[in-house]
């Protein structure tokens, strides 16, 4: 019993999204977005920032806070033609957290970067709220890239992506599914599908598991359809596992504690990844041409879903994976990097000395690796 409970605190946790300032969430343009400074991060002198906005295929606005170099002169980003890379994540999160991290740092360093809410999500539309979808979520990054391709700053063939989290399996899956995406950047990453279908380390892999979760989500839909799941649990239980406590210590303290991200606040709605549970995002990603960084900590819990999808897209083959598929035709342009001593939410913003947003950041994010990945690829 106490296992039972302890799997549904972890599977909330991860399936937790709100949306908690806008009053209408369908218009062409969220009327909450605003160009005001509220990011848990401050702003680099070394970047613009602008708040914009853009259509997937769906018709969803997807509000997005676009980082830019500052140029060394007036006439430089008229003249020049920047690679870029778009950014979503964690699951659950918001542009205003991880995502707008690594944008920022990456625009420190010479790149056009854009971190932008996915549908359902922040500022961004599409109803019901707090809720997902492997398609569309999939299709937000390549909408990004739509976006990203006709800035006139930007060189159309040189576009990138980093997904954080559980975007890092969506990032994976985009990139299979769009050539456009030369290099890729999978971050502390979750295979949402995975997880959602098997439960945690596949403990729930099972034919009786699944038709018992499915049966609950069945009733869930009729008894109550926005009936909410919790964001990141709180108060926070002594005896709760490490990787919770690290969860809390970055999305309910100053430390990364944003309004509209769910993994803040209420969460989502109880059945809002059914979706995911049926599916499975990584299928094709053995035939991946681009390149790919999967990074991930030495001591997260979540190290087994990357070091599984770089020996499923490599090798063809992983624990975890029914299918044996052939080995990928450009395994030298893929790499593994296991960053050490660091956890799970290390990866999301380099770490803290102490718990709770105090002390001095770690700085565990190889930020200039990152940079070396994409001027490499994005060439």
């Amino acid at each position: 019993m106490k296992m039972r409970k302890c799997k549904n605190i972890l599977f909330f946790l991860l399936a937790a999204l709100t949306f908690a300032a806008c009053n209408k969430p369908n218009d062409k343009m969220s009327k909450c977005a605003n160009d005001t400074w509220d990011k848990v991060f401050p702003l680099s002198e070394k970047v613009n920032h602008k708040k914009v906005s853009f259509l997937n295929q769906y018709g969803f606005t997807l509000v997005a806070d676009l980082y830019t170099p500052k140029a060394n002169d007036k006439s430089q980003m008229s003249n020049h033609k920047y690679a870029a890379i778009a950014v979503s994540g964690p699951f659950g999160a918001t542009k205003e957290q991880s995502s707008g991290l690594y944008a920022m740092k990456m625009a420190e360093r010479g790149f056009v970067a854009l971190a932008f809410d996915p549908s359902f999500t922040g500022e961004s539309s599409g109803e019901p709220r707090r809720t997902a979808s492997p398609d569309i979520n999939t299709e937000d990054f390549m909408a990004a890239v739509d976006f990203l391709s006709k800035l006139p700053e930007v060189d159309a063939e040189r576009i990138g992506i980093i997904g954080i989290c559980g975007w890092g399996g969506i990032a994976l899956n985009a990139a299979a599914a769009d050539t456009r995406i030369k290099a890729t950047v999978a971050s502390t990453m979750y295979d949402m599908t995975r997880v959602s279908g098997n439960g945690y380390f596949d403990s729930a892999d099972n034919e009786s598991a699944r038709y018992e979760a499915r049966q609950a989500l069945a009733a869930q839909r009729l008894s109550d359809p926005q009936a909410m799941a919790g964001g990141v649990i709180d108060p926070l239980p002594n005896d709760a596992p490490q990787f919770v406590k690290d969860y809390y210590d970055y999305y309910k303290t100053p430390r990364g504690y944003h309004a509209r991200s769910g993994n803040s606040n209420d969460g989502w709605r109880v059945i809002g990844t059914q979706a995911y549970a049926n599916s499975r995002f990584l299928y094709y990603i053995n035939e991946i041409r681009s390149a790919v960084l999967i990074m991930h900590g030495e001591n997260a819990h979540s190290r087994y879903f990357g070091e599984a999808a770089y020996h499923y897209m490599v090798d063809g083959k992983a624990d975890g994976y029914k299918t044996v598929v052939a080995p990928n035709p450009c395994p030298e342009n893929k790499e593994l990097l296991i960053i050490s001593d660091a956890s799970h939410c290390d990866l999301y913003d380099g770490g803290f000395t102490e718990p709770a947003g105090k002390g001095e950041p770690k700085n565990m994010i190889p930020w200039d690796k990152l940079a070396e990945f994409f001027n490499k690829n994005l060439k």
